[in-house]
C-alpha cells in the first residue's frame, strides 16, 4: 500500500471491508459463498444461527454470516491482536449486541466454549496447513446437529508427496495417484469421523470443496458414530493400468488388480468412502442460490449433486488419453457415451477436466477410444 493513500476497499457478497495486513484469498470466495448458503438454510430450519469464526483474519466471514445468512450472533476470534484495528473497523457494520471480537488462540476459545456449555450452530475454522490440531477441540464448541467447517492447505501431505506427514497428521497413508484432490477431502472427513467416533459421536458431510490449493469440508455433528466399514476404508490404485478400487481393512492383504500385474496396487487410507455431500442440503442450497441469482454457485452445486452416489475416485481426461494413446477425449461426449452404455458418470467437482464413473478404467478408456473423431 502506498503511503498516504487510504486502504483499498474490497467487496465480496454484501460485505465491504479492508484487508490491511491480514491474509485474504479472493479465490476462496466460492468456499465462503457455499458456507453462507448452508448457514442461511440452517437458520431457516432451526430459527437461529450462532456462529463462531475461530480464525477470522480481516473479518470477511463473520461479516457475510451476519449480513447474508442472518446470523443472530457472531463470535469473531483472531489469534493476532495486531489485526485489531482493521477487524474492529470492518465488523462495525454489524450490530454491537450481535457480535463479539476476541484475540485468543483458537483452541483456548474452543475449551472456553466447552467449559461454559456455550455451543455454536456453525464453527468455521479457516486455518493454514492441516485442520487436525483443531478437529477434536472444534467439536467441543459445536452444538449437536450443528456444522463444523474445516480447512486444509496441506495438499502436499494429502496428495501423497509427503506420506509420513500424512500419517502423523491424519493417522492415514496418502499415496500419489491421479485422484489426489479427492483423496484430500476424504482424508479430512475420515479424520473428523474417527475423531468424533472416539467421543461416541458422529459426523455427516454437508458438502466438500476443493478450490485450487485449498480443501474445505463442512460436516454436521450427530449424536451417534457414523464410522462403519462401508464408509471408512481404503482406496487402491494400480500404477500399471490406472484402475482404482476400494478395500476394507479385512482384505488389505488380498488387494490385486484386474489387469493381473505382478506389482500390487498402492493403497491409501483409511479415509471416508461415503458420500462427499448431503443431497437434500445441496438441493436447498441450490434453490437459494437460484433465488439470489448466484449462477456460478448454483452450477457448482448441480455438479456436486451429480457425483454423490459415484465411487470415491475419478479419472482425469489427460490420464485417459495418455493410457489410451489417443487425444484427450471430450469430457461431455465421454460422459454421454458412458451413460449410454449403462454406467453412471458425472463431472468430478474437484477436477472439471475429469470423469467420475462407475465404469472400470479399462472400460472408460475403451469407450473413449470408440468415440474418437
Amino acid at each position: 500500500m502506498t503511503l498516504g493513500l487510504p486502504p483499498a476497499v474490497v467487496q465480496e457478497g454484501k460485505a465491504t471491508f479492508t484487508v490491511g495486513s491480514a491474509f485474504y484469498r479472493p479465490q476462496s470466495a466460492i468456499a465462503r459463498d457455499l458456507a453462507v448458503l448452508a448457514a442461511a438454510i440452517y437458520r431457516q430450519h432451526y430459527g437461529r444461527l450462532r456462529v463462531l469464526d475461530a480464525m477470522t483474519g480481516c473479518g470477511v466471514r463473520p461479516l457475510r454470516y451476519g449480513l447474508e445468512a442472518g446470523a443472530d450472533w457472531v463470535w469473531a476470534n483472531e489469534g493476532n491482536p495486531e489485526l485489531a484495528g482493521v477487524l474492529e473497523q470492518n465488523l462495525a457494520t454489524l450490530p454491537a449486541d450481535a457480535c463479539r471480537i476476541t484475540y485468543q488462540d483458537a483452541n483456548q476459545v474452543f475449551f472456553t466454549c466447552y467449559q461454559q456449555r456455550d455451543f455454536y450452530d456453525l464453527v468455521d475454522i479457516d486455518n493454514f496447513g492441516s485442520p487436525a490440531p483443531y478437529v477434536s477441540t472444534g467439536l467441543w464448541a459445536t452444538r449437536l446437529g450443528g456444522l463444523l467447517y474445516l480447512t486444509s492447505t496441506d495438499g502436499r501431505a494429502t496428495s501423497g508427496h509427503d506420506p509420513e506427514r500424512c500419517l502423523r497428521t491424519y493417522g492415514a497413508c496418502g499415496r500419489s495417484h491421479p485422484a489426489a484432490h479427492e483423496q484430500g477431502l476424504r482424508l479430512i472427513i475420515g479424520h473428523a469421523a474417527q475423531t468424533a467416533a472416539a467421543r461416541g459421536m458422529g459426523i455427516e458431510p454437508v458438502f466438500s470443496l476443493f478450490t485450487g490449493q485449498v480443501h474445505r469440508v463442512m460436516v454436521r455433528l450427530v449424536s451417534k458414530p457414523t464410522l462403519a466399514g462401508e464408509n471408512y476404508g481404503f482406496v487402491a490404485y494400480c500404477h500399471h493400468c490406472g484402475h482404482f478400487q476400494t478395500a476394507d481393512w479385512r482384505h488389505l492383504g488380498r488387494v490385486n488388480c484386474l489387469c493381473g500385474a505382478q506389482d500390487t496396487p498402492v493403497v491409501s487410507g483409511p479415509m471416508w468412502l461415503g458420500p462427499l455431500h448431503d443431497g437434500a442440503m445441496l438441493a436447498e442450497m441450490q434453490g437459494l442460490a437460484d433465488r439470489w441469482n448466484w449462477r456460478s454457485q448454483a452450477k457448482l452445486l448441480t455438479i456436486m449433486t451429480q457425483e454423490i452416489d459415484l465411487p470415491p475416485y475419478y479419472y482425469p481426461l489427460g490420464e485417459i488419453g495418455r493410457r489410451g494413446q489417443m487425444d484427450i477425449p471430450n469430457r461431455d461426449h465421454l460422459i454421454a457415451a458412458l451413460r449410454t452404455k449403462g454406467y453412471q458418470a458425472a463431472i468430478p467437482s474437484m477436477d472439471w477436466q475429469g470423469v467420475k464413473t462407475s465404469a472400470a478404467f479399462r472400460d472408460c478408456v475403451a469407450i473413449a477410444k470408440a468415440i474418437q473423431p
